[in-house]
Parts: structure tokens; sequence; C-alpha cells
């Protein structure tokens, strides 16, 4: 009974080494594709815009990926630059109180002329507002 059961299993691990080996031949005749590299943007561009009122700021990644932090003085605020070959991605994050309940903030990413993470907030009934977009991350290479 086992040399039975024996020579079934190789039986079948024979036919299945067979069978996933018969696509492997190669044909000289068939073209070889050679993918490039994809080139990711490093345009970075971020905008706030709304209507709000009060009093805003803004923190953000700069072109070398450090943290930023300023006052928004006028609605819309946008910052473009080429971010840094090192540069892990692109964040902003806008803030703010003394606004009226209702009032709007939006603070998008672009990437390559792209939106890539977008968010709009509203203020609470304090006036209150926080718009923080998700973090785009660029891309490894390799």
């Amino acid at each position: 009974m086992k040399s039975i059961l024996k020579t079934i299993a190789l039986a079948l691990t024979l036919a299945f080494t067979a069978g996933s080996c018969s696509s492997d031949d190669n044909n000289d005749n068939e073209e070889v594709i050679i993918e490039e590299p994809v080139v990711v943007s490093r345009d970075v561009k971020y905008e706030v815009t709304g209507n709000f009122t009060g009093k805003l700021d803004v923190s953000y990644m700069d072109k070398s990926g450090s943290p930023q932090i300023g006052d928004i003085l006028a609605l819309p605020w946008v910052l473009e630059f080429t971010a840094d070959a090192d540069s892990d991605g692109a964040l902003v994050h806008s803030s703010g109180y003394g606004g009226v309940a209702g009032q709007t903030l939006t603070a998008k990413i672009y990437v390559g002329g792209k939106v890539v993470s977008e968010l709009t907030a509203t203020a609470n009934s304090e006036g209150i507002i926080v718009a923080h977009p998700k973090t785009y991350i660029f891309p490894r290479q390799f």
C-alpha cells in the first residue's frame, strides 16, 4: 500500500514539474522589452483657498523636506517649488481661529500639475478650522 502511494505521489510530482516547465521555453524570435524607469515629477504646488476670515497659519514641507511654519495673511495662499531628490514627500496643513461657523478652507497638494491630495474643512461653532490633507510620498526609484 505504501509503495502505491509513493508511486502516485512521484507520478504527480513529475507531472506538475513537467507542466510548469513547459511554458518556460524561450523563443529567440521574441522581442525583449526593457522598461525604462518612470520619471516622477518633483514639481510641487501647495494651495490654500476658501472664505475663512479669521487668523490662519500654515505648516508644510519645503523643497528639502524640512518642516516650515508661517502665517497666511490672505487667501488664496500658494507656494511652488521643485523638491530636492532626497526629499521624501509633500505636506501642507492649515489651521485657524477667529472665523465664523460654516466658513471653509481647502488645502491642496499638486505634484506634476495634478492634485494628489485635497481636503476641504469647515469652521466649527467656535470659528476654529483645520485642513490637513494626506501627505504625499514620492515613489521610490531604484
